[in-house]
């Protein structure tokens, strides 16, 4: 018999359009509102099957990685394997291309592609319960990775709302440096039970726009909401500022925020070529960012 031929999922950059922290749970895990969108931008994972489950990394972020024991696209395959007997596995192989640690969740979107292949190679659906459970052990944005479309997140990443964004113009802008989660969150300083949004809050929340919806809408309602982490992470790394100020002074500007928790931040323009001119003004001004220039649906 022939080798089966080889399986490839791109980790596409989830970018958090809204981020709202609604407070930090008894157990120390912090509830959130987000709108996810997802970039054009992605890393890309290719699987060989048979033989025995392994990680190799290439391309030009690998380096950033770290120690392949450690990376989540092994630990989200491990856990599926314990979830599921007789799993089929094989060789990774992972092209990095997008910044680690850099609030776009690119090692969630590396674990939830490597789901997504083990799921096809053992003809489970992503809807299998089991495979739901893994991604939310492997990591709270994994969910929402795992599925790749852009949706209002809630909880701590299990409960996700599908949305019909229009196709938006973007410039993403990375300092290089890293930033992690955990830090942030820290910064924000909420303990254990503690509230930031009432039934107030809640009920005052936006509604978000239907299908066919346009960019101007979708800003319109956006403006009204904010990422609660941009002030902690911006005390961690100042530098996030100067990304906010260089995207914001760009011509044709919709929309500036930080996604995630940092420190890549993104703009939203009204056409694809007022993105590309930012894009260009940016890498010139600022050689050392990493900067991309595409679009997020």
């Amino acid at each position: 018999m022939s080798p089966m031929p080889a399986l490839t999922e791109e980790g596409r950059a989830k970018v958090n359009l809204s981020l709202r922290v609604v407070g930090r749970r008894a157990d120390g895990y912090h509830d959130l509102e987000s709108v996810v969108a997802f970039a054009d931008c992605a890393d890309r994972l290719t699987l060989e099957p048979g033989g025995e489950l392994k990680l190799t990394t290439t391309g030009p972020l690998a380096a950033a990685c770290g120690d392949t024991a450690d990376n989540l696209v092994l630990k989200a395959a491990k856990l599926l394997a314990e979830a599921v007997p007789s799993l089929k596995l094989g060789a990774l192989a992972l092209d990095k291309v997008l910044p680690v640690a850099a609030g776009i969740g690119g090692g969630s979107a590396d674990a939830a592609a490597a789901l997504r292949l083990l799921a096809r190679l053992n003809d489970l659906s992503l809807d299998d319960p089991r495979v739901q459970k893994v991604a939310l052990a492997t990591g709270a944005d994994v969910p929402v990775c795992l599925v790749s479309r852009a949706c209002d997140m809630t909880g701590v990443g299990e409960q996700l709302l599908p949305l019909a964004l229009p196709s938006m113009p973007c410039v993403m802008v990375n300092p290089r440096v890293p930033v992690a989660t955990k830090d942030v969150f820290q910064a924000l300083g909420l303990r254990n039970g503690e509230l930031l949004v009432g039934a107030t809050s809640v009920l005052e929340a936006p509604a978000w726009p239907e299908e066919g919806a346009s960019i101007a809408d979708w800003v319109e309602v956006l403006e009204t909401v904010a990422n609660d982490l941009e002030a902690p992470a911006m005390r961690i790394e100042p530098v996030i500022g100067e990304v906010l100020e260089a995207l914001r002074t760009s011509a044709g500007v919709r929309l500036a925020r930080m996604s995630g928790s940092g420190a890549t931040c993104f703009a939203i323009y009204g056409a694809p070529a007022e993105a590309h001119a930012a894009a260009e003004r940016i890498r010139r001004d600022h050689p050392g960012w990493w900067v991309h220039a595409g679009t997020l649906s």
